[in-house]
């Protein structure tokens, strides 16, 4: 191959660029020359193909900076319809146009199930990217595990694709961190960095005036990203994968409260009640991907917490606030998905995007570039077919936080789930990271020039497909 395809797809991450840049200086290493195709697939839908090239003379250009958070070649949540075969051809005789011998999606589950039309007509990798860590899986058969309701059934707490609700079935297979496929994702430990940090900040708020917190954290149905906020010492840990227990939480809040006259509850976007149903799920609503849009855990929990609480429970401990008063949220929210990557994603991003163009040149098609990781030989990257993460249907679905990570009576994490943080956030943040902080925020500078975005000098390189 003499020259390849690069695109960011879906949600951003402060991991991206640091991907992009990683792939082009591996190709540049190799002789190859790489376009970047401008806001996703939707760049290949239009019939002049804006692209970028990114390695004029085998050299990252000088706007690819790993260490600046987002896309600088833009992202979308557009995808690739596989029953559009007419639109799929167009697709590949345009990249034949450019002269792209190969693809690489740097993307999540639902680049990973969009790609998958491509990979018929050139050879097309996925270099993984998610803040939510769900793409991978837990260990090698568990995507056999899921089960397809006939269309249209009602099934409690059921995820529904193309009208077909499917569920979990029960695990066969031992849990073992050494056999986890794609152990984590670039942007994960940036995006638990802020969220660790948020709950902290929120946290003297909550002490100094006497009240309970409720910080909510992104990551949909996986609760990776709440249980990475961890970090920040939450009184209380609420995940997605465990039915929320009315009962028990209010008698752990209590507990907390009158212990120490406040209390701090980290909660994912995604957590459900005893029936199973998204306490934060508008139903009516979902994205381009077809994911129902998550609006309002933290709030839905509010709720529940002050018709439980009651105002009585806090007029009795000499308050003079109602359960109204007394009870708030925060959402950490797009902060988690952008700035500056730390230490780790910069790193493991960037040799996931070499590996991915090593995929290529070496003759990898429909496949994923992984992070691996043992406990004896520590992080390294590989690869893993895409047809493992997809279930008896041919879909892929977001993985979800093993269920042993968390401790449903302690409301914490479990050892287990403490085990598979450490590795990821001993040594996450630089020497670097801490001296950009120092450096860079206050630079007096800052004061008296605009901000100079990305998008005005890549916008006097996007060249487009001739004719």
């Amino acid at each position: 191959m003499k020259r390849i395809g690069i695109l960011t797809a879906g949600g951003d991450t402060p991991a991206l660029n640091a991907t992009i840049h990683g792939a082009v200086t591996r190709a540049g290493q190799r002789k190859v020359e790489v376009l970047g195709f401008i806001k996703g697939f939707s760049s290949l839908f239009n019939p002049r193909v804006p692209h970028v090239p990114l390695n004029p003379l085998y050299s990252p250009i000088p706007e690819l900076d790993p260490t600046h958070g987002g896309s600088l070649i833009g992202s979308s949540r557009d995808y690739v319809d596989a029953d559009d075969t007419a639109g799929v051809d167009l697709i590949a005789d345009r990249l034949r146009g450019l002269g792209v011998e190969g693809l690489i999606c740097v993307g999540g589950d639902g680049t990973l199930n969009g790609m998958q039309a491509l990979c018929d007509r050139l050879p097309t990798v996925l270099a993984p990217k998610t803040i939510d860590n769900d793409l991978g899986l837990n260990y090698r058969n568990e995507a056999d595990e899921w089960v397809r309701h006939p269309e249209g059934a009602v099934v409690p707490g059921a995820v529904e694709h193309g009208g077909f609700p499917y569920t979990r079935g029960q695990a066969r297979t031992p849990f073992d961190l050494d056999r986890m496929v794609n152990y984590v994702t670039p942007g994960y430990a940036t995006a638990v960095f802020v969220s660790a940090a948020g709950v902290q900040r929120v946290r003297t708020t909550a002490e100094s005036h006497r009240r309970i917190a409720i910080v909510e954290v992104m990551g949909r149905h996986s609760g990776y990203l709440a249980l990475g906020a961890a970090y920040g010492q939450p009184d209380l840990l609420l995940v997605p994968e465990h039915r929320l227990d009315v009962d028990m939480l209010v008698g752990r809040i209590q507990e907390v409260y009158d212990l120490q006259k406040h209390c701090v509850i980290v909660c994912g976007e995604g957590i459900v009640d005893a029936k199973g149903e998204e306490l934060g799920a508008e139903l009516s609503s979902t994205d381009p991907a077809g994911n129902v849009v998550l609006s309002g855990a933290s709030e839905a929990l509010r709720s529940v917490l002050i018709q439980r609480l009651g105002d009585t429970y806090f007029t009795s401990k000499r308050r003079n606030e109602s359960a109204k008063a007394a009870v708030f949220t925060r959402k950490v929210g797009h902060t988690q998905r952008g700035g500056r990557p730390v230490l780790f994603d910069r790193f493991y991003a960037a040799q996931l995007g070499g590996q991915a163009v090593d995929m290529l040149l070496e003759g990898a098609v429909n496949a994923v570039a992984v992070l691996q990781y043992t406990r004896d030989g520590g992080f390294r990257v590989g690869q893993a077919p895409a047809n493992d993460f997809r279930d008896r249907w041919g879909l892929i679905h977001a993985r979800t936080m093993h269920p042993s990570f968390y401790d449903p009576q302690a409301l914490r994490p479990s050892r287990a789930g403490i085990d598979y943080l450490v590795p990821i956030f001993t040594g996450a943040v630089g020497h670097d990271d801490v001296e950009a902080l120092r450096t860079d925020l206050f630079d007096p500078s800052h004061l008296l020039t605009p901000y100079h975005s990305v998008n005005t000098d890549v916008n006097k390189r996007i060249r487009y497909l001739e004719g």
